[in-house]
């Protein structure tokens, strides 16, 4: 029967407990929010029973702001930064995977060492060699050799110490000289996971990688809606500009009929004044909506990461505000499990039971393992040949005996960092619905307000003319003009800004609801759900 040595059984060992772990299984923890969306007056009836698949392109439907949407994708630095994310902890994942596996290193030396020849007087016979052993603790070996009565060079072989990474030895004769050629290849320290310590980290590692994946699907979906958002904020600002532009033309005139009225005796002076307050906030207003334009075109630009043609803007918020469909939210609100940030809170929750896992590992001696293998001769002619092969192996076991607690307590922190994870996913969850549902309830009033806000603006309409005409016939004072023209341009820039809501409120569902940038967290990395991306 034939007996392993020690060497072969400790191998056989690790072998065998190669594939135990420490770290907790992971199960999906249940959703901390009701099945479905909420129902009520403010709610509008979902009759999808899931979310379709879409490209952003089927949401916003005009071909300029795809344009740009496309010339952000490539050139926006937030995302930049988030590919340089993936790149870095892809890096560190490959760093922490390398500990799986032993690191050998090579080396080559050549050694001479001079002792001065032998002259008259000496006493050598036979010589007698000394071989000292070179390596990283610097041990000596003993040797033989031949030298000659009269002095002669001798030549020694000697049995140098061999230590890790270590090169033979360095053999000289009594009173001559010598050389010494090594090669060998070396395993410093490695250490076999047989309670899965290093093996924990690399998952951890591993799944802070896919949260990072999933953190800029996560940037990717903000810039598209972001891009969207500022893209009609500039077609709103287009429109309040036309307003105010008209707006001052109409005081302009209102101000040269009172004027008139006024040097014909018909107006007292206040008609006047009150003419030119009312041009004065026009222009006002106009010099504030050149600003505001101005800045959003600036805004899109920092947002494309390139400068803009101005024939991709709109020129209104109603020319604008059509080209937005709207994202049908389903019936299921576990689709917020696939929003990108939800997936990065689940990937970094899976991240700390690998951290458990290797906080209990710690908790169990550690076995490495040195080793070397290697050639070592006093000739290069004979370094690969005869008896120059030598090998050390030296197995290592490291247990701490006494840390006043301390590895306990590194369980004890993994596991309240798991616990705090586990609350950032549900909190992330709770976010997600929580802002799905404001969308949808404001999705489902906008149309009545926006309803309610034009026909205001037609009775102001109307209002303003029957008023101006009045006064023009002198039937009613320049008062009642006044209010009429503040209420029409109140009323103006109302339907505007409830317009522009409308439309943001279109964009901000496609981006609660993960728009076109869904993922699937499985325990390979997430996976995208949605064409085209």
């Amino acid at each position: 029967m034939r007996i392993l040595s020690p060497l072969s059984a400790l191998l056989l060992a690790a072998t065998a407990l190669s594939g135990c772990s420490l770290a907790p299984k992971y199960e999906r923890p249940a959703t901390p929010v009701p099945p479905s969306w909420p129902v009520g007056d403010a709610y509008l009836r979902q009759s999808e029973a899931a979310l379709p698949t879409v490209r952003y392109s089927d949401i916003f439907r005009d071909a300029r702001l795809q344009q740009l949407i496309v010339q952000a994708l490539v050139n926006n630095r937030d995302l930049r930064v988030a590919a340089a994310n993936i790149a870095s902890t892809r890096a560190q994942y490959r760093i922490q995977r390398g500990s799986l596996f032993p690191a050998v290193s090579a080396t080559g030396r050549y050694s001479y060492t001079d002792r001065g020849s032998g002259g008259a007087g000496s006493s050598a016979v036979g010589g007698g060699g000394t071989g000292v052993g070179t390596g990283n603790n610097g041990g000596t070996g003993t040797g033989t050799g031949n030298g000659t009565v009269d002095g002669g060079t001798g030549t020694g072989v000697g049995n140098g110490g061999v230590d890790t990474g270590g090169t033979g030895g360095i053999v000289t004769g009594a009173n001559g000289s010598g050389s010494a050629w090594s090669v060998n290849l070396g395993v410093n320290a490695f250490e076999l996971d047989l309670f899965g310590r290093i093996r924990s980290l690399t998952g951890a590692a591993l799944d802070r990688y896919f949260a990072t994946e999933a953190a800029a699907r996560a940037t990717r979906l903000t810039l598209v809606g972001d891009i969207a958002d500022a893209w009609l904020n500039y077609g709103a600002d287009q429109s309040l500009l036309a307003i105010a532009q008209q707006t001052a033309a109409s005081a302009e005139r209102s101000v040269t009929l009172t004027r008139a009225r006024l040097q014909g005796g018909i107006s007292p002076r206040t008609d006047l004044r009150q003419a030119e307050q009312v041009l004065a906030t026009a222009q006002a207003d106009l010099a504030l909506q050149k600003t505001a334009v101005a800045q959003d075109v600036n805004a899109l630009q920092l947002l494309v990461g390139a400068p803009i043609d101005t024939a991709l803007l709109p020129r209104s918020i109603e020319e604008a505000a059509p080209t937005v469909a709207t994202l049908p939210a389903g019936l299921d609100s576990g689709i917020l499990l696939r929003r990108p940030d939800v997936v990065q809170a689940e990937y970094l929750l899976r991240a700390t039971n690998g951290q458990i896992g290797a906080a209990r590992a710690a908790l169990f001696p550690r076995i490495s393992l040195t080793g070397l293998v290697g050639f070592a001769s006093t000739a290069l002619t004979s370094l690969f040949s005869g008896g120059s092969f030598n090998y050390s192996v030296a197995p290592s076991v490291s247990y701490p005996i006494f840390q006043a607690g301390a590895g306990v307590a590194n369980v004890q922190y993994s596991q309240a960092q798991r616990d705090a994870a586990l609350a950032t996913y549900e909190k992330a969850i709770q976010t997600a619905f929580q802002e799905t549902a404001d969308a949808l309830a404001r999705q489902g009033t906008i149309d009545d307000q926006l309803g309610a806000n034009r026909r205001f603006l037609n009775a102001a309409s109307d209002t303003y003319r029957l008023t101006e005409a009045s006064y023009r016939g002198g039937v009613t004072p320049f008062l009642n003009t006044l209010d009429a023209q503040r209420s029409l341009y109140s009323a103006q820039r109302t339907v505007i800004a409830t317009q522009l809501t409308a439309a943001s409120n279109r964009v901000t569902l496609y981006r609660v609801l993960g728009g076109d940038s869904l993922l699937e967290a499985t325990a390979n990395g997430p996976v995208a759900l949605s064409p085209g991306n």
